[in-house]
């Protein structure tokens, strides 16, 4: 019996088969390095990281593609968006929901005494509380930085109305797109927020060790760089380029990461028809409800959601039904708080460990899914 994977929203797998060739062919006939040298490899190689470039501009929504940085991971770029932005004596906003990788280097902002940070509430219902954000904006704020889709629920923040509210009290907003890129349309203009932050590697079925940030155009300019060196252009200069994308991409490219992601950008343009995923985690939170002693967070059932469902059991850890599937059914998921302790905190799951996600991909396949409840449904009878 072959592995049924269901972790993809801590990565994607299996990759689509032009993101293994491409990856292949850099390495095995390329091999030169990004923006370094004027050979004839080393112009294939500027192609077609280019061509990710534009790519990924389109994809998001955004007229020019030096609004697309390249970062090493989706947590690369939200410490670029935060870190490069914030200033001492701001005030951020951001939610129970959102993962370590917003909560983490706020937290160590606020240690040091550069920034004030607070935690906008629940509605109760999975989403954050639109009257809780209003009272928190009429003290005066410089950042609301939101996660798209929770990735223990899966369900899906209101962004537009969030945007409208902050940018009205004058507060820039910072959407971190871990879950949805790639799962859901994210445009930086139709949301109307000003930076997306979101690794390659999930939805967008890129490799690992890739990821990007996209700006405003005029957040090029206000935004400081993370890391300062060497860029291939402006070498007669100590001072760091000001232009984006150069501004912020100092040292070399993950060239292999990003000949990747670019075969998958393109796949995804030329050859993905449309996705099964919201019909077959229908099917996968409807069967989870049916099951003995199994307790489903995915609140209300109108809820705009992404491919991703937690689930508990009262008699059993998540750590033991996850390895549980693993070992006895070849079922690969993921156990535990999913560095989102805010969220479990609110979900009431914090003290026990958490929760047991299955989350989707383009791959995934209706008897998958079946399979899968079978075999919760034999663990929560043995339960």
């Amino acid at each position: 019996m072959s592995c049924i994977y269901l972790d993809n929203a801590a990565t994607s797998f299996p990759k689509p088969e032009p993101v293994y060739a491409a990856v292949d062919s850099y390495q095995r006939n390329l091999g030169v390095a990004f923006g370094r040298g004027a050979t004839r490899r080393g112009g294939d190689v500027q192609r077609v990281v280019e061509q990710c470039r534009l790519n990924a501009a389109r994809l998001f929504g955004v007229a020019c593609p030096e609004q697309v940085i390249f970062t090493s991971s989706g947590t690369d770029s939200l410490n670029m968006a935060l870190r490069g932005l914030l200033q001492t004596g701001d005030r951020v906003l951001t939610t129970v929901w959102d993962h370590n990788s917003v909560l983490r280097p706020l937290r160590e902002l606020q240690l040091q005494g550069e920034i004030t940070v607070e935690l906008i509430p629940d509605d109760g219902h999975g989403q954050l509380d639109l009257d809780a954000l209003d009272r928190l904006l009429k003290v005066n704020s410089r950042l609301v930085a939101i996660t798209h889709a929770s990735n223990v629920t899966g369900i899906v923040q209101p962004v537009q109305e969030v945007a409208r509210r902050a940018h009205a009290a004058g507060a820039l907003v910072l959407l971190d797109a871990a879950q949805t890129a790639g799962h859901l349309p994210v445009s930086l203009l139709e949301l109307d927020v000003d930076l997306i932050a979101c690794p390659g590697h999930k939805g967008l079925l890129g490799p690992l060790g890739t990821g990007l940030l996209i700006l405003a155009p005029e957040l090029g300019k206000q935004l400081r760089p993370l890391r300062y060196g060497g860029t291939g252009t402006s070498s007669e200069s100590d001072r760091q380029p000001e232009s984006a994308p150069e501004k912020f991409e100092a040292g070399n490219q993950n060239v292999p990461g990003l000949f990747g992601l670019a075969a998958a950008l393109e796949w995804r343009g030329n050859e993905m028809r449309e996705s099964s995923e919201p019909q077959l985690i229908h099917a996968l939170i409807q069967g989870l409800h049916q099951l003995p002693g199994v307790q489903v967070h995915c609140f209300e059932p109108g809820l705009p959601r992404v491919g991703l469902v937690s689930f508990s059991m009262s008699r059993m850890t998540p750590q033991v039904i996850a390895g549980i599937l693993d070992e006895h059914f070849q079922i690969e998921t993921r156990a535990g708080l999913h560095c989102a302790p805010q969220a479990h905190r609110a979900l009431g799951t914090l003290a026990s460990g958490g929760t047991v996600r299955l989350s989707l991909g383009p791959f995934t396949t209706p008897e998958e899914i079946d399979l899968t409840l079978e075999a919760l449904a034999q663990i929560a009878v043995a339960a």
